[in-house]
């Protein structure tokens, strides 16, 4: 699949720019794993405009509804199924809506706090990096439906498989790729050396909101 152009709205480069950026999005997130801050670092070097940086936001969010809708509709692991909402349809609609309008909130949240802490990068360079960490990290997600997947069949053979402990991660280990690579993302953009101090951040923002949604449903 082709990355949408934005070379009406960008500046032209010389061919050998061209020559040594991968020509479609497979190589570019093949790259990304490999190296989240050279490949943050080339994207805003091509400085992308926002219906392609909407592009990555609406094509994560497609993974992310097909990776949940196989855990939650498909085939939910029992102990799952057990904690989940009445209509998990409708929960899974509001889910992928709130969630591009949420990382526009979390772009502009890393922003200000990277900018409090020293960071150079500007707000559409924060933009840039949070949404192609969404996008970069949501194979994962599938990856882990997948795994659900699998304990679901594999239940009725090994009951053990039920208990929570081995059934409900997959439901939460997509998480932890997503904040390393969009805290990779946004060290990059804001030229800090470190990727730890933001991954930290993010972890400990997640934990807390965990946390809030866990005492607020109860």
């Amino acid at each position: 699949m082709q990355v949408p152009s934005d070379h009406a709205l960008t500046p032209s480069r010389s061919p050998a720019w061209d020559a040594d950026i991968p020509p479609d999005m497979n190589e570019r997130i093949l790259e990304a794993w490999r190296d989240m801050a050279a490949s943050t670092r080339r994207l805003l070097a091509e400085r992308p405009g926002e219906g392609r940086l909407l592009f990555f936001v609406i094509l994560s969010d497609v993974v992310f509804f097909l990776s949940w809708t196989l855990k939650t509709l498909l085939a939910p692991t029992s102990a799952a199924a057990e904690r989940m909402p009445f209509d998990v349809a409708a929960f899974l609609l509001m889910a992928i809506l709130f969630r591009t309008a949420s990382l526009y909130v979390l772009a502009a949240l890393a922003a200000a706090a990277a900018t409090l802490c020293g960071g150079s990068g500007s707000w559409r360079d924060t933009r840039a990096a949070v949404f192609w960490g969404a996008l970069v990290s949501a194979p994962f997600g599938l990856l882990a439906a997948g795994l659900a997947v699998a304990l679901n069949r594999a239940e009725a053979a090994l009951p053990a498989l039920a208990d929570p402990l081995f059934a409900l991660p997959p439901y939460y280990v997509g998480l932890v790729p997503f904040l390393w690579f969009v805290a990779a993302g946004i060290a990059a953009a804001h030229r800090f050396e470190r990727i730890g101090w933001s991954f930290l951040t993010l972890s400990v923002a997640a934990v807390a909101l965990s946390l809030a949604g866990v005492y607020l449903s109860g």
